[in-house]
């Protein structure tokens, strides 16, 4: 493993240290007309940057699972285990576009959907490992051995943080109440 340089850490401060500023910047000032709490500003901002890296990271653990779907390949139904982690993997990545695309598009459904992307990372997890666990005839404590339980859970349990935060958030109610933008922007001229 290389060394973390001061490259790195810059990056870091951005991706995290940005955001966090706006956020407690906007938190510090509380508005006094709950109307204008409108876009991606404040806490929202970092919903949506996380939400925008999501399917970066579905797609980064696609490449550092690489090795190991071959190792998979070569044992007795191998092939067949590795197909459906892959297809599992490609059903949440798809759905984490839609989120995505939902919440670019200010779509009143976001809420709904993110709230489905939060309940799809369990199922996600309990139906990989019970595909594996049969396909392979392993037991299901082999197939959870070491730390593979700690990855789902804590992105369940910083996802349902955020899930909260959607459904009571202002901002993110003033924010995705339209269907349409440009429809509201034309009808508003």
């Amino acid at each position: 493993m290389g060394t973390f340089s001061i490259w790195h850490w810059a990056i870091v401060l951005l991706l995290i240290g940005v955001p966090v500023f706006f956020a407690v910047r906007s938190a510090a000032k509380p508005s006094q007309n709950p109307e204008s709490l409108v876009g991606f500003g404040g806490w929202l901002m970092l919903l949506a940057i996380g939400q925008t890296l999501s399917p970066l990271r579905t797609l980064a653990d696609f490449g550092n699972s690489a090795d190991g779907y071959q190792q998979l390949m070569t044992l007795p139904n191998g092939s067949l285990a590795v197909y459906g982690e892959v297809a599992l993997n490609l059903a949440f990545l798809a759905l984490q576009l839609v989120v995505l695309v939902s919440m670019l598009r200010r779509s009143r459904r976001f809420p709904q959907l993110f709230l489905c992307q939060w309940f799809a990372i369990p199922v996600v997890f309990i139906l990989d490992t019970i595909w594996i666990s049969s396909i392979l005839g392993v037991p299901v404590n082999k197939v959870l051995a070491g730390d593979a339980l700690a990855a789902p859970m804590a992105s369940f349990v910083v996802t349902s943080i955020w899930a909260a935060y959607v459904y009571k958030s202002v901002r993110v109610r003033n924010t995705f109440t339209r269907t349409n933008v440009s429809a509201q922007i034309a009808s508003a001229s």
